[in-house]
């Protein structure tokens, strides 16, 4: 990228918040602190109302906006590309709200480029896995939680809990939503539980919007999200499954923690990091007879126990009278 286009792009992204960072500029431009003290002030000289507080970042002075720019042909797939994953990944809502954007974008395209989008709608797809539920729930409250955390409003919660039968009734301050696996999750605080908890949102049974307002500050979402990542002990697996199995795999092993494989002769070597080693029991006992544990060796205990849980099993079945 040259210069030119670096300061058009500064200039953007400026106006896109209130505080940019120098570093924030430097890391997405990969360029020192040194430049970036240079085109800032070029830019103040160029006549752009820039305020730079030491140890907080930069601004503009309210008010000052550039004059609209036309999107790039690569700018503009990307937002092509976007919209197939908000449409298989988030709610109706959410959706409607994303297209009417997009037709936006499109507006300002020059012909030619509109043209490219449209032959290129068809060449896009987002498969659904055969291992996720085909079937998503299409009124989730996304778009209500997102306003609701913008503006800090309390949120009354009539959820179904995945541990206990039945529905509980909560007062909760959101502080984010994340996207994981088939579902989507709330982080909250929990007024009933006195703590952070989180909530799937396909579980939300009622959602009431209070009036009243929260002032606490709450952790970032995504220091929450490594936090909890950090309090689950993970369990190192290595097994080698038989080459020949290798096409029925499919995606499964991303659900348990996969992490890397490497060639063994006639297996292929495969080590997890999983916080389940109950699920990962099931997991080798689908493959059966084409998988090695290698570690740990409680894996292979868990595996011989239901192996003889199922032995019973049919055991009992075989006997019972017709």
């Amino acid at each position: 990228m040259n210069r030119l286009d670096r300061l058009t792009a500064i200039l953007i992204q400026l106006q896109s918040k209130r505080i940019l960072r120098s570093q924030e500029i430097a890391e997405r431009f990969d360029i020192s602190l040194r430049t970036v003290y240079r085109d800032m002030r070029t830019l103040e000289l160029a006549g752009v109302p820039i305020v730079g507080e030491a140890g907080v970042g930069y601004s503009i002075v309210q008010g000052y906006r550039l004059p609209p720019v036309q999107f790039t042909r690569e700018e503009a797939m990307a937002f092509l590309t976007a919209e197939k994953l908000v449409n298989q990944w988030t709610d109706a809502t959410s959706r409607a709200s994303y297209q009417s954007a997009l037709f936006k974008i499109k507006a300002v395209l020059r012909t030619p480029d509109k043209e490219l989008l449209d032959d290129l709608s068809n060449r896009i797809a987002v498969v659904q896995s055969p291992y996720l539920p085909k079937n998503r729930p299409q009124n989730l409250p996304i778009e209500t939680i997102l306003n609701c955390i913008a503006e800090k409003k309390v949120v009354r919660l009539v959820y179904e809990s995945t541990t206990s039968s039945g529905t509980s009734e909560r007062d909760v301050e959101p502080v984010g939503i994340y996207s994981g696996g088939p579902n989507w999750y709330l982080i909250a605080y929990c007024r009933l539980r006195s703590g952070y908890r989180n909530f799937r949102t396909d579980r939300v049974q009622a959602l009431e919007v209070l009036n009243e307002r929260f002032s606490t500050l709450h952790p970032a979402l995504q220091s929450f999200i490594e936090r909890t990542r950090q309090e689950r002990t993970l369990h190192k697996v290595i097994v080698r499954l038989d080459r020949p199995a290798l096409r029925f795999l499919g995606d499964q092993h991303y659900y348990h923690g996969f992490v890397s494989q490497t060639d063994a002769g006639e297996q292929i070597e495969m080590t997890f990091l999983t916080d389940s080693l109950a699920g990962m029991a099931h997991w080798c006992l689908i493959f059966g007879e084409v998988v090695d544990i290698i570690e740990p060796e409680m894996l292979r205990g868990m595996v011989s126990q239901k192996l003889d849980t199922v032995r019973q099993r049919l055991a009992l079945k075989i006997s019972e009278p017709c």
